[in-house]
């Protein structure tokens, strides 16, 4: 067994996320509870060209730790000084991102579409790994499409080439990140010998999906990825329904609007005022989720471009929804 088996078992991972696993996300999901968190996917071309954006991704708050940045492309040679450029700011490992499905990224021979070229992938994974001192992971789906299910033979390919750990979301890339996942697949790995570190990803909702997909499918980790955006506690929750075989306590509207209050902080501290208000919008629902008559004040925030009347908004909305409570 690798290291990396201390480092997975029994874990729960905040999957990457375009435009949602940034840095102040992250570091709210760690502080709830997720015990691995991974950069969004980073271009390989653009860290290499030294795009602005790109390298912005690179950053990330040392509490974040053990962090995973992930980068993704169809050039081997790109991807291997892309790596070397991401080793160089010292994150635990690196992680390939084998498996986006998005047509711009998949149809250019890279992320899901190297499902279609296994040669390809085994060849980048190799390189990458020769490139760097660093551990190396690796993301992909089930495969391309129904009639070319492949990842038990690219399990068996990946560990062989050096792959610490790999990362299998149950879809396959023409269901995005729509429809059922078929976690089974998990388990087909585990029982073809695969001895790697299998993370178990895809349509994870709930702590009790959870609990069912590490009873059932033996993952060495359970990675989430879109439900933590409606609800940032799930890691928190899934452990305790774990521990306890019951649900812990629904999050009170105090702690909704402090870390609320405390993500938008930090997205604006790392952003800028602008950007750092307009990019958190997308999170107010998850915070405001099962709060009573809460559609009308979600609007209400939307109105606002500065950080201080938003903070005193729900502040005043804590407070108020804190005497109705009583």
């Amino acid at each position: 067994m690798n290291d990396f088996h201390k480092i997975f078992k029994n874990r729960i991972v905040l999957a990457p996320m375009e435009d949602v696993s940034e840095p102040p996300f992250r570091l709210i999901a760690k502080r709830l509870g997720a015990d691995i968190v991974y950069t969004e996917f980073i271009s390989a071309e653009g860290l290499i060209r030294d795009a602005r954006k790109a390298r912005a991704k690179l950053f990330f708050y040392e509490e974040e730790r053990p962090l995973a940045i992930q980068i993704f492309g169809g050039n081997e040679d790109v991807l291997s000084d892309a790596a070397r450029i991401s080793e160089s700011v010292n994150p635990d490992f690196i992680d390939i991102n084998c498996g986006c499905w998005v047509k711009d990224v998949a149809m250019r021979g890279a992320g899901a579409g190297l499902l279609k070229d296994i040669p390809k992938m085994t060849r980048i994974a190799d390189k990458i790994i020769n490139s760097v001192n660093l551990p190396v992971t690796l993301k992909t789906r089930l495969g391309w499409d129904e009639n070319s299910i492949v990842i038990v033979e690219v399990a068996k390919i990946l560990e062989k080439t050096g792959i610490q750990a790999l990362t299998v979301h149950c879809r396959l890339r023409h269901q995005g990140n729509k429809g059922d996942a078929d976690w089974s697949w998990v388990k087909r790995i585990k029982d073809a010998g695969v001895m790697i570190p299998i993370i178990l990803n895809g349509n994870i909702k709930t702590p009790e999906d959870v609990k069912y997909v590490f009873d059932t499918f033996s993952p060495d980790a359970v990675m989430i990825g879109q439900a933590a955006i409606q609800n940032p506690w799930i890691f928190r929750q899934s452990k305790f329904y774990l521990k306890n075989g019951f649900h812990e306590e629904e999050p009170s509207v105090e702690e909704k609007i402090d870390v609320c209050i405390e993500h938008l902080r930090l997205s604006v501290e790392l952003k800028g005022e602008k950007y750092g208000v307009l990019e958190h919008r997308k999170h107010y629902s998850g915070y405001l989720k099962n709060l009573r008559d809460v559609s009308k004040f979600r609007l209400e925030l939307m109105q606002f471009h500065e950080f201080e009347p938003i903070k005193e908004k729900l502040l005043k909305f804590k407070e108020e929804y804190s005497l109705l409570e009583q």
